[in-house]
């Protein structure tokens, strides 16, 4: 049985809801790594069943360094207007964009397949999953440029 503090900290950790976060839990004997990594593999599902559905909203989100002498822009796609505009939604744009800036990919596949720069452990691909999850719409990297003098 999960305790309250536990499905706390998951949802914290997370952004994961409450109600998938307890049944993470429970489903890991409330183990947090292992309810960690039953919420992946589902994130995991939910983008896999969401891929086919058209992405006609999105932002173009930009990153730029402190020295002014590199930049990034990146066009995330999403489903509506409404997610589009979500605090969270941007937030994932922001961290894409650093991600073009920080590691230089030269293909939406490559840039994908990269490590996390913030957590290594998590492929790009895994991080956009995790958002899909949790905002319930398709998102898709549609194209990205990176500038530096």
């Amino acid at each position: 049985m999960a305790t309250i503090d536990q499905i706390k900290e998951l949802r914290e950790a997370t952004g994961i809801s409450i109600s998938e976060c307890k049944k993470a839990l429970e489903e890991a004997e409330g183990n947090s790594e292992k309810a960690r990594e039953l919420l992946k593999k589902w994130g995991k599902e939910v983008a896999e069943k969401k891929q086919a559905r058209e992405v006609g909203e999105g932002v173009v989100a930009s990153y730029l360094h402190s020295t002014g002498k590199l930049g990034a822009l990146v066009d995330v796609r999403c489903e509506t207007d409404f997610v589009a505009r979500s605090p969270e939604f941007k937030v994932l744009c922001h961290e894409l964009a650093l991600q073009v800036a920080s590691m230089n990919p030269q293909n939406t596949e490559e840039f994908l397949s990269q490590p996390y720069v913030k957590d290594p452990s998590y492929q790009v691909r895994d991080l956009v999953n995790t958002y899909i999850a949790r905002l319930g719409e398709n998102i898709v990297v549609k194209q990205f440029s990176r500038l530096e003098i």
